[in-house]
This record gives C-alpha cells, structure tokens and sequence, in this order.
C-alpha cells in the first residue's frame, strides 16, 4: 500500500464546457495542491456517456477540458492528466468493483435519484453504477485524497466503503482508504439565477453561470443579471443565511480574491448590489481574461492537446496496470504463468 500522498480527482466530459465553479471548486484548489502530491487529474468522458446527448462530443469536450485545465495553472510536467477512456483499466477494476458493492449501498446515492428523477425506470444501467466506476477511478491510482463539493462527498465515502470490503474480502491490504478534501470559500459555487441551486452545466439558461470561454462583456452582463433582493449588502455572516443570491455573489467575490466573506462584508457592508456587482465584475474578468485567452490559444492546437494527454495516459496506463496485477491476483483471476 502506498504511503505517499496521492491526489486523484477529475471533471466530467459534457457538452457545454467548464464554468466559474468548476474553476473556483475545483481547478484552482488543484493548482495549490500539486506541488503538494502526486497528483493524477483526468477528464471523466466514460462518466459523460450517463447523457447520452453528449456522446457525439466527448472527443472535442475532453481537448476543451484538458484546456482549461492547462490555462488555470495545471502542470502536466507535475501532475498526470489525462483522458479516463484511454486507461482501459478503469473499466476493468469498475467491473470487479461492482461485483462486491451492494445493491443497497448504490440505492442510498442520491444524485441518481436527483438525476433521474420520476424516469428512473427509463434511466440506463450507467447512470445507476456510474459511483462504482468513480470509485475505481479514485482507487486506482491508491489516492490517498480527494478534493471534491461539498455534494460529491457521498462518491468518496463510498470509495472509502468499496475499498474496505475488498480489502476484507480478498484479505489483501491494496488500498488505502481515501479522505475527501472540501475546499475553500466557493467548494460550491450556486447559479445567478437561483442561489439555492448549484452552478451547472446542465442549466438551461446561461445566464445562470459563467463559462470559461466567456468573453469579458458576456461575464459583465452575467453578473448584472445576476438575482439578487432588494436590500444593501448585510454586515455580518449570520445576515447571509437567509440571502442564498447575495451568499453566492459574495461568496465568488472572496474566493476570486483568496479572501474572507468576512473581509468581503467588512469592505462592502452598505453598499447596493449595483455597485458591488461592478466590483465582482471587474475582479472576475482580471482573473478570467487570461484563462479564456490561454484556453482558445491552447484549442486552437489539437495535435499539442493530443500530444499531452497521450503522454499523460501512458504514465496513468503504467500505474493502473501495476494495480491492476495486484488486483487479479487478489482474487483469483487467470493469468499466463500462474
């Protein structure tokens, strides 16, 4: 079992590309984290096909991924970045997986049930067992941390609970049991339309995030649309519990800044949202700006994206098949030699 700090994390491969939470929830924390580790961070486009209306797309959505990853501070010289279809073993450690986790410990994930709503019985297989293969994407590579929402908890507990029973099961020590890492001011990040609803991609409204490839007028626009109630800007957090718009607004502002909501209060309590908005708007577009402009440098070059991540796949390749030895050794499987 390895002993070394490993970071295993990644983003889901869908149609409508990365927004201002994806970056403050997760690829920003990355950045600060990968001096700290190993860290192996991959687009989920197997995960993507759970909608299907994404499929066609999953190869242009990866390279725009592997993009922003890149443009907001990833080092693929420091970290392994990758595309999780092309490290087949995925697939085969999820298969094993789903053979030891219960029925009733899937039953209990909530997001299938929030995403398949009142058609459960019409949603495919994929959708229902997708948490086994993310456990294999996270056990994998024997992370020994997850940064993840404060929603995708959930995953890595039952990470944690599918590695224990193998390990019982099969009286083997292969992996260690990860611990989730939720991370700073905006671990979720909440729609500007509704700020009791997560940021989505999925979102009918683009109004209701900003996406990476927004332009600065499109992210200025966004944020003076974004809803908020009539009152000034509160003084103290105990006001916020029950303003979720003016939380999420301030909430952006202060991870943007690597600042306090507290601190954003302290400068801002009084004013009108017309002028904090002018504010946040400013600030977001200092920082996004150079983001958007490195992500459409770096897609303008597929071969260079491609010549990343295939590096990237045979170093993950390499680390999955030495688990992957482990593995069907534990329990039992046939292989040439034995």
């Amino acid at each position: 079992m390895t002993t070394q700090k490993r970071i295993v994390s990644g983003i889901r491969a869908t149609g409508s590309g990365l927004h201002l939470g994806n970056y403050l929830g997760a690829l920003k924390p990355w950045v600060r984290m990968q001096s700290q580790a190993q860290n192996f961070l991959f687009i989920a486009d197997l995960h993507g096909l759970t909608t299907p209306e994404h499929a066609g797309n999953l190869a242009t959505n990866t390279r725009e991924i592997a993009a922003a990853y890149i443009a907001a501070g990833i080092d693929p010289a420091h970290c392994v970045l990758f595309a999780q279809s092309s490290v087949k073993q995925h697939t085969e450690l999820g298969w094993i997986f789903s053979c030891i986790t219960p029925m009733g410990w899937l039953n209990r994930m909530t997001q299938f049930k929030d995403k398949a709503g009142k058609h459960k019985e019409q949603a495919g297989l994929g959708l229902y067992a997708y948490p086994v293969l993310m456990a294999a994407d996270i056990l994998m590579y024997k992370a020994t941390h997850v940064p993840t929402g404060d929603d995708q908890k959930q995953h890595v507990e039952l990470a944690r609970d599918i590695a224990g029973a193998f390990n019982r099961a099969f009286g083997t020590e292969i992996f260690p049991l990860p611990e989730p890492v939720i991370q700073g001011q905006a671990a979720r990040v909440m729609s500007l339309r509704d700020g009791t609803k997560k940021m989505s991609k999925s979102d009918e409204s683009d109004y209701s995030r900003i996406n990476l490839t927004d332009d600065a007028d499109a992210i200025a626009l966004k944020i003076r649309k974004a809803k908020t109630d009539p009152h000034p800007l509160p003084a103290t957090l105990a006001e916020l519990e029950s303003r979720p718009e003016a939380d999420n607004l301030i909430s952006i502002y202060a991870a943007l800044a690597d600042t306090s909501r507290e601190a954003v209060l302290a400068e801002y309590a009084g004013a009108s949202f017309s002028t904090f908005k002018e504010k946040l708007a400013d600030l977001t577009v200092a920082q996004m700006a150079p983001i958007t402009a490195d992500m459409r440098r770096l897609m303008s070059d597929a071969a260079h994206l491609d010549a990343i991540l295939s590096r990237s796949a045979e170093l993950a390749a390499t680390e999955a098949e030495a688990t992957m030895r482990q593995v069907r050794a534990g329990v039992g499987l046939w292989s040439a030699g034995d």
